[in-house]
């Protein structure tokens, strides 16, 4: 309201800043909304901020942040954090977790599917007007394996089981049934479950104990006509490893939306193989992501306001 004091103050550091300072605009007059989207307007309002709304933690400004209580992540990763988690006790952090599931569900079906029918053999064979027929056996004969079954690896591990297929997955905590899961591990026996899969998903959070989860032991472990997707982080595989098994057919295949380089190098060999199929960190990404976020936010905000507990807080110790 004009002339009076803010409740408090956000910092937008976010390509869609604008368009979140509008929504807080109409539904949060008393809320002061600074847009700051690239580094120099983050630098000068940094100092202001009570609240921060980013994809990634802008740590190279955090000393400067002396008011800051409260940094709401747009994606579900806090792992931008990671490397001052032991300075940011007084900051609350939450994320957008809940809402990439059914998005993400339905990218990792459109791979699988893919995958399993070799849609880039059709296509290839489209441009030569080749006429190839063959059989493929259906999905339900197939196990997709879910490495991670938190919020997003659960709604796969769902629509997984509605196309009929044999679902199992690892998780921290194996005394808790997930709905559509036929067979839970523990997150520590990764070794019993890749073997059985002819599908491995990983959508395991990113934390310091996931990287280089899937290594060449790993990789040893899978079934040579199996194939691995990757909607989690691109460290969570040791990509090294992963080229080389695609290279020798030691998998059959791949279907990667994040990489341990972002954009991925153009020397990558990952663009040229005919058995992988890379997009550009796009899985989690619908069309109405700004709304989606501000469903939470919004409601965070409203909690905020009123010192209530906020939702989707984080806990730094675990990484999610």
């Amino acid at each position: 309201m004009a002339g009076e004091k803010p409740a408090f103050t956000i910092v937008l550091n976010h390509p869609a800043a604008e368009s979140f300072a509008q929504l807080i605009g109409e539904r949060f007059p008393q809320v002061r909304a600074i847009v700051a989207p690239d580094p120099d307007r983050l630098e000068r309002s940094i100092e202001e901020a009570d609240a921060l709304l980013a994809f990634r933690f802008p740590v190279e400004v955090f000393d400067r942040a002396k008011k800051l209580r409260w940094f709401q992540c747009t994606g579900a990763g806090v792992d931008s954090l990671f490397s001052i988690r032991d300075r940011v006790g007084h900051i609350t952090v939450t994320n957008a977790r809940g809402i990439h599931g059914d998005v993400i569900a339905d990218f990792v079906m459109a791979g699988v599917t893919m995958l399993h029918w070799d849609f880039r053999r059709f296509l290839r064979e489209q441009t030569e007007r080749k006429w190839n027929p063959r059989y493929v056996a259906p999905l339900a004969d197939r196990t997709l394996g879910v490495v991670g079954l938190g919020s997003i690896g659960a709604t796969i591990a769902l629509r997984a089981k509605s196309a009929g297929m044999t679902v199992i997955g690892s998780k921290r905590d194996v005394s808790v049934s997930v709905e559509g899961v036929d067979r839970l591990f523990a997150s520590d026996a990764l070794h019993d479950l890749l073997p059985l899969c002819d599908f491995v998903v990983l959508a395991v959070p990113a934390t310091p104990d996931t990287v280089g989860l899937i290594g060449a032991a790993e990789i040893a472990c899978m079934r040579p006509h199996a194939f691995l997707v990757n909607i989690a982080r691109g460290n969570v595989v040791v990509e090294a490893e992963l080229i080389k098994a695609l290279q020798t057919r030691a998998i059959a295949g791949a279907m990667l939306d994040v990489f341990e380089r972002e954009p991925l190098p153009q020397d990558s060999p990952l663009w040229d193989m005919p058995n992988v199929i890379a997009t550009p960190h796009v899985a989690g990404s619908p069309s109405n992501y700004t709304e989606r976020v501000f469903s939470i936010f919004a409601e965070n905000i409203e909690r905020f306001l009123k010192g209530q507990a906020l939702k989707n807080v984080v806990d730094l110790r675990r990484g999610y």
